[in-house]
């Protein structure tokens, strides 16, 4: 329809060579021009926003490499990625995630990979000292896939992050954990940076700082299992964090409250876990059942627990009842969740290890990171005195966090500066069909010299 003459055209008007007067009068006006305040309205409409949000983020992509740039991450095209990163050789460095406005001067204080999209690492901060302006809490999202420089995403709080981590089976939920005790979730459907849910501050979740979420289960039965210094484990569900679905106090010998800063799950359990705390001492616990709370006591640490990880690589020979901790008394130590006395230590540090983590995939290797910029990857298979490689961060930042990528072929750290970095670690992390037979050998040699070590001791003691 021509809207000038109030003409009807046909479409063989239309699409002939021969076209017809009023139609070229018709598209020869030029569209009318909005107004400052429809612009304004476009502007700022959710359409405008998602969409120029999405479309950044793949001109950022093209402008670092032309592949793969239309990938979507809040879960639209979730498929399987494994094989993807390529390793190194040996513990080399890969890359570097800094961002000069959100992550500068501020501490790593977690980081976490994701189950989904083996490439996104999640990685939280504290507050900016020098930016009282800035949000306290920042959790910022980075890509390994692409070359760019910028965060995939960028989540922000009130109260500095303490600990994160994607949402397992939740591929577009981020959790975070906060210095103020509130629980928060960011959604990255939704183009606004802040929490689209967080729990209350009351005496129903949490008072103190919440150093540990964890979200464990099945695709249909799932919950955010929480704990913190104030001495309470929470379970909630990630569709309602208005009040907890179960709430417990972690108290010892019904006595002794338990300041938590460490907490992990045994690989496939999701009712028993291990606990570390602030005055060093080691506990096992229960979510359910008779034995619920606090269990075991393992005493061996003279410092607070900073880390805590359970054996997790599946293989011929059950390890799962193995763990290791990391502490500000300069250790790394070994333990059985059947023996309340640290099965090894690990004593090569001089300065305090901030965290500790078990290879996804080889039996006999973990990661630890500390205070003078130290990464040590210890195979106890090769040795146990020292580390099989070790590499100091330039600068010799403190490393607070360390975490294994899914696929055991690169590890990333955080420091004091607010950088992640990426090291690939080779033929290293590979392990091999005889690891899990050697690695039962080595758990009986380390615990016959502890037996011995027992015994000398013992002779020492006056009659």
């Amino acid at each position: 329809k021509c809207r000038q003459k109030n003409d009807i055209l046909s479409w063989p008007e239309v699409f002939s060579c021969d076209w017809h007067p009023t139609l070229h009068a018709c598209l020869s006006v030029h569209p009318r021009e909005l107004t400052e305040e429809e612009k304004q309205q476009i502007l700022h409409s959710e359409e405008f926003l998602i969409f120029f949000d999405r479309s950044i983020r793949v001109a950022e992509r093209a402008l670092a490499e032309d592949s793969h740039i239309f990938f979507d991450y809040s879960g639209q095209d979730l498929q399987d990625k494994e094989g993807d990163l390529q390793a190194g050789s040996n513990l080399s460095f890969n890359r570097l995630f800094c961002d000069e406005h959100w992550s500068k001067h501020r501490v790593v204080t977690c980081l976490d990979w994701s189950p989904q999209y083996p490439e996104l690492m999640v990685a939280s901060y504290n507050n900016n000292e020098d930016a009282p302006h800035d949000p306290d809490g920042v959790a910022l999202v980075w890509n390994m896939k692409f070359k760019k420089t910028t965060p995939e995403y960028i989540f922000h709080c009130q109260s500095s992050v303490v600990s994160v981590g994607f949402a397992r089976f939740h591929p577009n939920l981020v959790v975070g954990g906060t210095y103020s005790g509130q629980i928060v979730l960011w959604d990255n459907r939704s183009h606004r940076r802040t929490p689209v849910q967080r729990t209350p501050l009351s005496a129903t979740a949490h008072t103190h700082p919440v150093y540990c979420v964890n979200v464990v289960g099945t695709q249909n039965a799932n919950n955010l299992i929480t704990v913190s210094t104030d001495g309470k484990m929470c379970s909630w569900s990630l569709d309602m964090l208005s009040q907890p679905q179960e709430s417990m106090e972690l108290v010892y010998n019904k006595s002794k409250p338990v300041a938590v800063t460490s907490m992990a799950f045994p690989a496939g359990d999701v009712n028993n876990f291990v606990v570390g705390s602030e005055e060093g001492t080691v506990y096992t616990a229960s979510r359910h059942g008779s034995k619920a709370g606090i269990g075991e006591m393992f005493e061996g640490h003279q410092g607070p627990v900073t880390g805590i990880s359970c054996h997790m690589a599946a293989g011929p020979v059950d390890f799962s009842h193995l763990f290791v901790t990391s502490s500000f008394d300069w250790t790394v130590k070994l333990w059985n969740t059947k023996h309340n006395k640290p099965l090894y230590s690990f004593e090569d540090n001089a300065d305090y290890v901030y965290d500790v983590m078990w290879s996804p995939v080889h039996p006999a290797l973990f990661a630890a990171v500390d205070g003078m910029g130290r990464l040590d990857l210890w195979n106890l298979n090769s040795d146990t005195e020292v580390p099989t490689a070790s590499v100091t961060i330039e600068g010799a930042p403190a490393l607070n966090r360390v975490r294994w990528a899914p696929s055991g072929r690169e590890v990333a750290v955080g420091d004091s500066e607010g950088r992640v970095w990426i090291y690939d670690v080779g033929e290293l992390a590979a392990p091999h069909a005889e690891d899990w037979t050697r690695f039962a050998r080595t758990l009986v040699e380390i615990q016959a010299n502890r037996g011995d070590s027992e015994e000398e001791a013992a002779a020492q003691l006056p009659a």
